[in-house]
């Protein structure tokens, strides 16, 4: 496999309207840099698969439907680039971002996109109170402090990843496993289209009360991860 400088990472499951324009932007927002475009199809029934092999990137195929976190992780695996590129395929996330990331890379090793801003000024009272919920729950039982841990819109260097184990729900606690790791991460705002074909996948359940156990297990890894530094080796 030839390594390229830039992988982008897009799980789908029945995308199928947004995946020509998602390309399309991607290759617009990298001009002239060395990049590659992977994406995963979730065992999708919407004929995804069949645009995909049109479309002139590299593309995986579930036999099954496994679910976001298990697309992700296969398409970061999959991921020839010194650096990943993961964002959603719903074009809700805009590709045309993806340099402000590269930049920020310049002093972190993994940045976290942060619709925060963004969704206070477009979203329902509903969907905005979930996310709130939602975000503010993880960070009081992780300890953490990402405003949008559900976001997705991501760039790191692939050392990130190296160790870590991935289960299902884990593309919600990525920085938080990055950061066990050893790794520095940080967060820039993030513009946020609305959803122009397709359905959402998620709600209050599925952001909040469906993770809990994964909440709950990552508090427990935080508190038990081996750390040491050597200070001498002969």
């Amino acid at each position: 496999m030839t390594e390229k400088s830039i992988s982008v990472v897009a799980p789908c499951h029945n995308e199928r309207e947004n995946l020509a324009p998602l390309v399309a932007a991607i290759r617009a927002a990298l001009p002239g840099r060395d990049f590659e475009i992977v994406l995963v199809d979730d065992c999708s029934t919407d004929g995804s698969w069949e645009l995909m092999k049109t479309l002139g990137v590299r593309a995986l195929r579930f036999e099954r439907n496994c679910g976001q976190s298990a697309a992700l992780w296969a398409g970061m695996k999959a991921a020839r680039g010194r650096v990943i590129v993961t964002l959603d395929s719903d074009m809700q996330n805009p590709p045309g971002e993806i340099p402000r990331f590269l930049d920020a890379l310049k002093n972190a090793d993994c940045v976290c996109g942060s619709r925060v801003a963004a969704r206070a000024a477009g979203d329902s009272w509903l969907r905005r109170a979930s996310s709130q919920i939602a975000n503010s729950v993880r960070n009081k039982v992780s300890g953490e402090t990402i405003s949008d841990a559900g976001c997705c819109f991501r760039a790191f260097r692939r050392e990130c990843i190296a160790d870590i184990k991935f289960f299902k729900g884990a593309h919600r606690f990525l920085p938080t496993l990055i950061k066990m790791e050893g790794f520095t991460v940080t967060e820039i705002p993030i513009s946020h289209n609305p959803r122009h074909a397709g359905h959402s996948h998620y709600g209050i359940w599925n952001r909040l009360f469906k993770s809990s156990a994964d909440l709950l297990a990552v508090r427990w890894m935080k508190k038990r991860v081996i750390r040491y530094k050597i200070a001498e080796e002969i």
